[in-house]
This record gives C-alpha cells, structure tokens and sequence, in this order.
C-alpha cells in the first residue's frame, strides 16, 4: 500500500486547518490493510491507529499502528518514513517493528531481543556505549516540533542540542531505530502522539536503550520524549531539560 504510491504524484491532503499535517491515501490504505489482517488473526484486540477511529477490545491487547510514520519524508521523496505496529498488554509495549519497504529494512523488537532485518542478512541491534552528552549524536525530527500553538520548548531543544557532539534533522523513527542500531546516541522530541513512539519502545529498550517521557515516566501515552543509548547519557539529558525547567 505505501511502496508503489512512494516517489509518485500521490494526493496530499492536510490534517490541520492552521499549519500542515499531510496525510495521503497511502497512509490511510496501509492502515486499513493493517487492521485487518490484525482483526483477522486477533479478533478481540483493541486497535489504535493513526488515520482511522481506534477499535475496542475485549481484552488485555491492544495493537498501535502508525502506516507511515514520516509523511512530510514520504511526499518529499526521502526514505526515512517507515510503517510502525506495536503491541501493548496492559498498556505497556511489548513488542514493536518499524519496516521501512524502500530500502527493505526492518527493526523489531520483541521480548529479551532486538533485531535488524534486510534481505537475507539478520543482526542483532545494540545500543551506543556513550554515556555522556558531550559525545553523543543527537537527532530531533524538526526544531519546529519545539514550538507549536500551546507550548513552546525552545528553551529545552536549545540546551540540549548545544551540549550535544552533533545534531542531525529529518529522520522520523528511522532516528529511533538507528539510535538501536548504535548510530545514533540521543533522540528528543515534543509532543508525540502514542502511535508515533509506542511501536518503538521495545526495539529501543530491547537494544539497550532508555526511552522515558522528559519527566521520567513511560512513554507509551506520547508527549515529550528522550531516547537514549545508555541510563548514564538519558539521566544527563533529563537533568539538562529539568535545569531549563
């Protein structure tokens, strides 16, 4: 559903009456595919997504789609958007994948694992090492994320990027799946939605990572989020965005 209308003259629709939140038939298509080969497999559980209203369950289960998470990437060409589900069990993520079908990339995280898939080649994805803010690489989607109608975080991204070794712009969840692979040290953002981080989790924390609201709490609700490589470097981050206040 997404590979054949990627790099084509597909409608883009906008979500939002002030700004731009782009949507496509690609993004709502996918979804709908999604829900129901999990419908299908899994009647009673619930089914949370981004382009579609979400779907009661009658149980402990709940799946967390985001069909393309990266739009403004897929409109543009750029092959750092991927497809996101993830599956929670009292709220709580327990496994997720992101594939990216261009570059035929897949990371997933599952129970005590994490792994990287392209073609017939398998690795098992590890976190970075650095545990310090002065030598880590660190990724934000956008620094418009940090200023929008209703909050402005400015103050943080500036702190925390000007600490940083390196910043790198763009890159959606493919930012949180190379940060896995041990790429990439540190990822920050600001208002995320919960299918926009929830499919990640486990890939993060199977990998080795710390992945916490900026307050510390879990992350599977959305909000302002740190992704970190070690606990040493995501307890330096926080305590940057805890001193702005």
């Amino acid at each position: 559903m997404t590979l054949p209308r990627f790099r084509t003259n597909v409608a883009v629709d906008n979500k939002w009456t002030e700004g731009f939140d782009p949507v496509t038939e690609a993004d709502r298509e996918a979804e709908r595919v999604i829900r129901e080969m999990i419908a299908a497999r899994f009647p009673g559980h619930a089914l949370i997504g981004e382009e579609w209203d979400d779907t009661a369950g009658d149980g402990r289960f709940a799946w967390i789609i985001d069909p393309i998470d990266g739009t403004r990437a897929f409109i543009t060409g750029v092959p750092v958007w991927g497809t996101l589900v993830g599956l929670t069990v009292d709220g709580r993520a327990v496994a997720g994948l992101m594939a990216q079908p261009f570059t035929g990339e897949v990371y997933l995280g599952l129970p005590g694992e994490a792994h990287y898939h392209r073609g017939g080649e398998r690795q098992q994805l590890r976190t970075s090492k650095i545990t310090e803010l002065a030598g880590a690489k660190l990724t934000a989607t956008s620094p418009d994320i940090f200023s929008r109608p209703g909050h402005d975080f400015t103050a943080h991204w500036a702190a925390i990027s000007t600490g940083a070794l390196t910043v790198r712009y763009g890159l959606d969840c493919y930012g949180y799946c190379l940060m896995a692979a041990g790429h990439i040290d540190l990822v920050v953002e600001a208002d995320l939605k919960d299918v926009d981080i929830t499919p990640l989790i486990p890939i993060i924390e199977n990998a080795g990572g710390v992945v916490t609201t900026w307050d510390g709490g879990r992350a599977e609700a959305g909000g302002n989020v740190v992704a970190a490589a070690t606990p040493e470097l995501h307890a330096a981050a926080l305590a940057v965005l805890a001193r702005v206040g």
